[in-house]
């Protein structure tokens, strides 16, 4: 039977950002209220979002899942319920609904909950690039000076006499659309290698086959992000030109 390595790093759940309450000084230990005097605790602005939502660093997510957990987390923390309460509860609970929607936001959409999941294990969020994929440079060069040109002609040139340009214009959205769409099917095949070994985790220790699996993933990521973001970019710029 194959061994199933533990491919991904532990971690310190930290979820509160102090480890004595700020009103009584009790010992806070990772309830959202404090024991002895139900005070609000603050949340850790170190703590990831999918910690914050009680999940595992997965790609594939139970959605319903995670609505339910924010909403039971908002209705303890949101404003609303602290108007009567002191200045420092009420600032307390303005930080924690304010991470609580950021984190919701970003695992509820795919494309960033990938590209927030690579910032976390790999920190480089920030190389996901706006420059074309190699194997279309020469395409998207052509693209943009027909786009320049049609900018340039559209205002004041006989719209009979951009029909030919309009047409190749379209057919050029087209096949972009259709790479964006391969390159999404490509993404969820990473999504779920990434699954696979997230579920390898608690049987046996790293060795470097996974390890370099594991950078092959995120490596793989990390190109497929940054591809789809520049024709993404492209394909909206393409379409309000055509508007």
């Amino acid at each position: 039977m194959e061994q199933k390595p533990t491919v991904l790093p532990k971690r310190t759940e930290l979820h509160m950002a102090r480890s004595m309450c700020w009103h009584c000084q009790s010992e806070v230990t990772g309830e959202y209220f404090c024991e002895q005097c139900v005070k609000v605790q603050p949340l850790s602005k170190e703590l990831d979002y999918f910690t914050c939502l009680g999940l595992p660093r997965l790609l594939n997510i139970d959605l319903e899942a995670l609505e339910a957990k924010f909403y039971t987390l908002s209705r303890s923390f949101h404003p609303d319920f602290y108007h009567n309460k002191t200045d420092s509860e009420q600032a307390i609970s303005l930080g924690n609904s304010a991470l609580l929607n950021i984190a919701y936001r970003t695992l509820k959409d795919p494309i960033q909950r990938a590209e927030y999941l690579l910032k976390l294990e790999a920190g480089s969020a920030k190389d996901i690039r706006t420059s074309p994929p190699a194997d279309l440079f020469e395409e998207i060069l052509a693209l943009q000076e027909d786009l320049e040109e049609y900018r340039q002609a559209a205002p004041s040139q006989n719209q009979a006499a951009l029909e030919p340009l309009k047409a190749k214009l379209a057919s050029d959205r087209e096949q972009l659309e259709q790479r964006q769409r391969e390159m999404e099917l490509r993404l969820a095949d990473l999504f779920n290698a990434w699954d696979l070994l997230h579920a390898q985790a608690e049987s046996a220790p790293v060795d470097d086959r996974l390890r370099k699996e594991r950078e092959t993933i995120l490596k793989g990521l990390r190109e497929l992000l940054s591809n789809r973001t520049y024709l993404r970019n492209i394909i909206t710029d393409l379409v309000a030109v055509m508007a």
